[in-house]
This record gives C-alpha cells, sequence and structure tokens, in this order.
C-alpha cells in the first residue's frame, strides 16, 4: 500500500470514528461494539440499484434514524444514473477505482476517478452519478444522519419501479 492510500484510508477512518462517536455521544449509536471480519460480511443485492451490485451493512440500520456505515460492491462496467440522498454522506474507496461526478444526469465527460484509499463527501440533496469500469469497486459510505434513502433524478431511472 503506498503512503499516500494509506494516509486517506487512515483520513476517512479518522472521520467516521469521530462522527460515530460524537453520535454515542448523544446516545444515537446503535450498539457499543462492531468486530467483522471479512468472512463475516454478509453481502446482499441492492434494490434501488441495477443488479449485480451488493451492499453489506457494517453498522447501524441505513433506513432508520441514526449513524450508519454500509458497504456496496460494484460489478465491472456498472452504471448509477443521477440521484441523491437526503443524508449528508461520507464516501471511502476501499477497493478499484470508483468514478464519480456531479450533476443532474449521467454525463461520461464528468466523471472523476476516485481510486482505492479516496475519500469524498457529498452533501444532502446534492444530485450525483457514478460508474465503474474493467474492475470491481467497493465503496464504504457512513452518515450520522440517516434514515436515507436513494432517490433518482429521473423517476424511469429507477430499477425499483421499471417494469421487467
Amino acid at each position: 500500500m503506498t503512503l499516500r492510500r494509506s494516509r486517506l484510508l487512515g483520513i476517512g477512518s479518522i472521520v467516521t470514528a469521530l462522527g460515530l462517536l460524537v453520535a454515542r455521544a448523544y446516545g444515537e449509536l446503535p450498539s457499543p461494539k462492531v468486530i467483522l471480519t471479512p468472512d463475516q460480511v454478509k453481502w446482499a443485492p441492492v434494490a434501488s440499484l441495477r443488479p449485480g451490485a451488493q451492499s453489506a451493512v457494517m453498522l447501524g440500520a441505513p433506513d432508520k434514524p441514526g449513524p450508519y456505515v454500509y458497504r456496496v460492491k460494484f460489478p465491472p462496467n456498472f452504471k448509477v444514473d443521477a440521484h441523491s440522498h437526503p443524508d449528508n454522506r461520507t464516501y471511502t474507496v476501499l477497493s478499484g477505482t470508483f468514478y464519480q461526478g456531479l450533476g443532474d444526469k449521467f454525463d461520461e465527460t464528468k466523471l472523476m476517478a476516485r481510486p482505492a484509499g479516496s475519500f469524498y463527501t457529498h452533501a444532502a440533496g446534492a444530485p450525483h452519478f457514478g460508474a465503474t469500469r474493467d474492475e470491481e469497486v467497493v465503496l464504504q459510505i457512513a452518515s450520522c444522519e440517516g434514515s436515507t434513502t436513494l432517490t433518482y433524478v429521473n423517476p424511469a431511472d429507477d430499477p425499483r419501479t421499471t417494469k421487467k
């Protein structure tokens, strides 16, 4: 692991930990101690994303008030159309390179590479989109503000409502 990647992962971990400590001080942390090894992470399909994406809740419950941490695993050549969330979030790229863009419509020319170790944020309500290229990508997403949801800018992009 490069020194830069190590520092970025460290910064992301510190920010997440500080947020969780603040939540704990206010009595909002759902569990006092969580330890998960990679073989204990339970991946499941994500209804709000196209088939192939999987998520795993690490802490809390994203659909309930309070802090949460979860991971999303995207297969190669995966596209996430423009959407937003009601909460402020932090993102850490754990593996692969995620291509992320800002705006209310997917635009390949606006994608910015976020290699493993990258950390970034999205403000509540800010539309964004993303994609993977030739490799699997794992993101870790955290917030102290759940309950969250994913709302597509164009409702026709939502796989939860698209007829098959």
